[in-house]
């Protein structure tokens, strides 16, 4: 794959600089200076280009500026902040100029549903975040360049697992049932994998924040909506641009536990004659290599942009990591004198990877220091020279790292054209298509001599998975503009056809002769012929078709209307119910056109409703169906048996979010200043959830139905101040911080109920399997820790527990604890009640800074690690380490879980700063810009949790990520890690 990379590298690097440059004719030496309008200061690093050449310089610290040019040429200066400006030369051999500041929080262009707009005309609650502004380092998941960017919207990923997913959450929990996370759209292409995007290719991420900006995706759009955007060339300049970067990462964070010699200073501690650090053991220093080249320009007719991305990443963890290789062709067509423009987008990636094992980290945290990594008896080579014990819950962990293999491969491609015709200026209409394929294939073995993985109690295991996605999409739309008076209007029309068809197949097999086949030939396994393996394969498929509609309205930029409506079918609805209609409105008012507020630039308010939807998550589940029930035997011999695995519902519908949002947009303090207040409260009805029926008159104990109902309310406010902008001084800040209140209204429709009162998750192996954790309560909020209070230690080491009703009595009547939900309570709340995020960029000279904190406040984790191994029970003596956190408390003796186990999770991390140096560039040389950087991501973590990681957690990692049991640190979480990265960026 490196051979072809580097092969492709050269063919970009000749191709880009074989490109003829103009003949420049009869030239003069044109000289100026470029200075701020207001201030008249210097204009340093401002871009003058010949307009339709690729000829162009930059200022110097003097704001001063050499250029060759012809008399008839047009000097194009611009600068970020400031409004453009061109010059015609003609017989001037000096232009000085001045460039005034834009506005730019208003002049903007937002990506918005099916089109854009000018920020002020926006009248729904919408953040779009621009490249320059993404975050910074070693960025290998696009969700990442918006993570603590966006008020209201949490991206969390706990832990280091360079495999691991970030988890999206916009503005809290949109739906306890179904699809959680927000619809991503990629040039389009709705539903579209930000896998198939390489972070280097994106222009802009613009996030759909309440319901009526979203509900002009109907059915999908009620967890909010990112639209994405992609690089594309310009006409008119070639460029050619290289970005390189090498990343060390090592452990930051784990939890405390004994050293061998602390260990041995226990009572009744077994000392089995060794002295490991495991957490070491399991450990490397993670390194992770990324290049990006990309070629873009092209003439008044064809643009095209071309770009090749690799990034080979080695985890923290032992076998973990990934190659990924990512090509993208973005390609603009204008013909028939510019009235016909066709776009092409083609991208496609793959993924080689190795998962290694989170389990590995689980067993080095909670294993016995005194154990040897190796066994000392050579005549034991049973787990393959790894020291095992044959106790419970307890395997070797560099075993579990170095003998599991666990890997995998994802391919993804993306490819869409579009078709546009202007009919008339204000008259267009378009066609657009799209295709998406994905496929994943995991592979992993277990061999003979492994004790984790199944491997030695199956004399070696192998398990094939193969999953695979399509996702078709066809759309046409219809635009048209009209200004009647004072009133300007746009309107859309459109028409969306999607298709999904998803299928795989999974085998897994044991016995072998050798282990050498790894899972490259599962068909030696012995299990086929003795009936023991496990084949099973699936096919669905699901159809969305839609008509859409929306109109806007300006009147003189000051009073502002829109107006959507999307009804939308799917064929995973009930036959009662395929249909849905969301409409949205929104109005603005620009209140500084009619208010005169010295020092206000722009101050606009907004209001809007929307409503959106939610579809189930799998297709086929508003039906009677069948599954494989086991086997019988008849006449001899085993036949499959069938049986009810759902009942139907032709009832069952879509989710429904009702949206209120206010909002104010604002520039002042002569545009310094400029911010966004919103203020909204949703109200989610008919959710989707499972809910138990009675046998007869049913088939299946459960059925899929629309019920209860949940809210959720919330402030967000981004701010953005341009503190000091000096010639040679600059520094930008900006802060965003939102808080979020849920109810759980309702969980029951008429005579059904998913309970009044629920509990999910429970605490484990071993011995507090029927321990719960989480409580679910109508008219509560969601994500209730739950648990008894520890009020106390008695003689034997156990926890005392406080009575809270007194329901249980001893012989003489006096109350006592009755380990029961009576005399538990609410410990804390999983979910954060304020996130926020602070950023700065600051450039001096040629030098430039940016860093960036982020913090979530007034949420609880369930620290499992100290649940079960902060005691000196004899069970965790005899058998694993102590955790050793500053809650030790060497009189337990007993491993029971209680409310010392949850803790405040609060924190504040420095997720990245970047200092950069920027090269000065002789004027007329070949390369445009040469900037190196080093950057540091997660160096410094504030908080007084004392697990792995404080992140948010939003559902159990060990029940499917369920969304009803959040806030629970489980013990196999990935160390979290510290990356340093040193990059160099070139431009040609």
């Amino acid at each position: 794959m490196k051979k072809r990379l580097q092969l492709v590298f050269v063919f970009f690097l000749l191709f880009g600089f074989s490109i003829d440059h103009d003949v420049y004719g009869q030239q003069a030496k044109i000289t100026g200076k470029v200075t701020d309008g207001a201030t008249g200061e210097a204009i340093p690093g401002a871009s003058i280009l010949v307009k339709g050449t690729v000829r162009g310089t930059v200022t110097d610290l003097d704001g001063k500026y050499t250029i060759d040019a012809s008399p008839n040429d047009v000097l194009v200066i611009t600068f970020i902040g400031y409004e453009s400006k061109e010059e015609l030369v003609g017989t001037r051999l000096e232009i000085n100029t001045t460039l005034g500041m834009s506005i730019q929080a208003l002049t903007e262009v937002v990506v918005v549903g099916y089109g854009t707009q000018e920020k002020k005309e926006i009248t729904s609650s919408v953040t779009s975040v621009k490249a320059e502004d993404f975050n910074q380092g070693t960025v290998n998941d696009p969700r990442q360049l918006l993570q603590g960017k966006v008020a209201g919207l949490n991206i969390a990923r706990p832990g280091g697992n360079p495999n691991g997913g970030f988890n999206m959450r916009l503005r809290g929990i949109s739906s306890i049932g179904e699809n959680a996370e927000p619809l991503v759209v990629i040039d389009g292409v709705i539903g579209g994998a930000l896998s198939t995007v390489d972070p280097n290719d994106i222009e802009s991420m613009d996030v759909l924040k309440d319901g009526s900006a979203a509900a002009i995706y109907g059915t999908r759009g009620s967890a909010g909506v990112i639209l994405v955007t992609t690089k594309s060339g310009k006409a008119g300049r070639t460029t050619v641009e290289f970005n390189s970067s090498a990343a060390v990462e090592n452990v930051a964070r784990t939890i405390s536990v004994m050293n061998a010699e602390e260990y041995k200073q226990i009572p009744n501690s077994r000392d089995l004659g060794g002295n490991t650090d495991w957490m070491d053991e399991v450990t490397n220093t993670g390194l992770s290599f990324i290049n990006n080249l990309s070629l873009g320009g092209g003439n008044a007719s064809t643009s095209y942009r071309i770009s090749v991305n690799s990034r080979n990443v080695k985890g923290v963890g032992i076998n973990s990591g990934f190659d990924q290789l990512n090509a993208r062709i973005n390609l603009t067509q204008r013909a028939l004198k510019d009235k016909a423009i066709f776009t092409a987008n083609i991208s496609n990636t793959s993924i080689d990877r190795q998962f290694g094992n989170e389990n590995s980290f689980r067993y080095a945290i909670i294993s016995n220091p005194t154990v040897p990594v190796r066994d000392p008896n050579p005549q034991s080579p049973n787990f393959g020279g790894y020291y095992e014990r044959d106790i419970f819950d307890w395997f070797n962990p560099v075993s579990i790292a170095e003998q599991n293999i666990a890997d995998g491969r994802d391919s993804r491609l993306l490819a869409s054209i579009r078709g546009e015709y202007n009919f008339t200026s204000k008259f267009r209409g378009a066609v657009f298509y799209a295709s998406q394929r994905e496929t994943d294939w995991r592979g992993s073995y277990s061999p003979k001599t492994a004790k984790f993985g199944g491997g030695f109690g199956r004399n070696g295991l192998a398990t094939i998975e193969n999953r695979e996605r399509l996702n078709d999409l066809f759309e046409t739309t219809l635009n048209y503009d009209e200004t009647v008076g004072k009133v300007g209007m746009a309107f859309l029309a459109g028409y969306s056809y999607q298709e999904f068809f998803n299928q795989g197949n999974f085998t897994q097999a044991g016995n072998f002769l050798t282990d050498a086949f790894t899972y490259n030939n599962i068909g030696a396994a012995l299990d086929f012929a003795n009936g023991l393996a496990t084949v099973s394969s699936f096919a669905n498929t699901n159809r969305l078709v839609a008509f859409f509609g929306r109109a806007n309205f300006n009147v003189e930029d000051t009073y502002l209307l829109s107006v959507s409506a999307r009804y939308e079918g799917s064929t995973r609805f009930g036959a009662n119910n395929k249909w849905g209609l969301f409409p949205a409105i929104s109005a603005g008012v620009n209140l500084a056109n009619l208010i005169d507020m010295p020092g206000v630039s722009a101050m606009k308010f907004r209001a809007s409703y929307g409503r959106t939807g939610t579809q189930p998550g799998e297709s086929y589940l508003s039906l009677l169906r069948f599954g494989r029930q086991g086997n019988f035997f008849y006449n001899g011999q085993f036949v499959p048996s069938f049986g009810p695995v759902s009942n139907a519902n032709p009832d069952l519908a879509w989710e429904t979010k009702d949206e209120y949002n206010v909002g104010l947009d604002f520039v002042i303090l002569n545009n310094k200043l400029d911010g966004t207040i919103d203020y909204y409260t949703r109200v989610t009805s008919g959710m989707i959830l499972p809910i138990n029926v009675p046998v007869p008159p049913n088939l299946f104990p459960t059925t899929q139905l629309n019920i209860g109902e949940m809210s959720n309310s919330g402030l967000e406010v981004m701010l953005n101040y341009r503190a000091v902008q000096t010639s040679n001084f600059r520094w930008t800040t900006g802060v965003n911080f939102s808080t979020l209140k849920t109810n759980l209204r309702s969980l029951s429709s008429g005579d059904l109920s998913f309970g009044e009162v629920n509990y999910r998750s429970n605490f484990g192996s071993p011995g507090q399997n029927l321990t719960q954790l989480i409580r679910i309560q109508e008219n509560g909020p969601l994500g209730q820790i739950w648990g008894p209070i520890q009020v106390g230690v008695s003689d034997n080491g156990s926890p005392i527990m406080k009575v809270i009703n007194g329901t249980a009595k001893d012989a003489n009547g006096n109350p006592v604890y009755c380990n029961c939900n009576d005399d538990r309570t609410q410990l804390g709340t999983a979910y954060p009640t304020l996130n926020m995020g602070f950023n700065n960029n600051i450039s001096y000279k040629n030098w430039d800074l940016n860093f960036f904190f982020r913090g979530s406040f007034g949420h609880y984790l369930i620290n499992s690690y100290r649940g079960f191994y902060e005691n000196t029970e004899s069970t965790t003596v005899q058998n694993w380490n102590i955790v050793n956190t500053k809650y030790f408390d060497p009189r337990i003796s007993k491993a029971e879980y209680n409310s010392t186990h949850v803790e405040k999770a609060d924190f504040v991390v420095l997720d990245n700063a970047t200092l950069g140096y920027n090269f000065k560039i002789k004027p007329g040389s070949a390369v445009g810009r040469i900037r190196t950087f080093l950057s540091v991501q997660n160096p410094l973590m504030f908080t007084g949790y004392t697990g792995v990681d404080p992140e948010v957690r939003y559902g159990d990692s060990e029940s499917g990520n369920d969304p009803l049991a959040p806030g629970i640190e489980r013990r196999a979480t990935y160390f979290t890690t510290t990356i340093t990265t040193f990059g160099l960026n070139l431009s040609f």
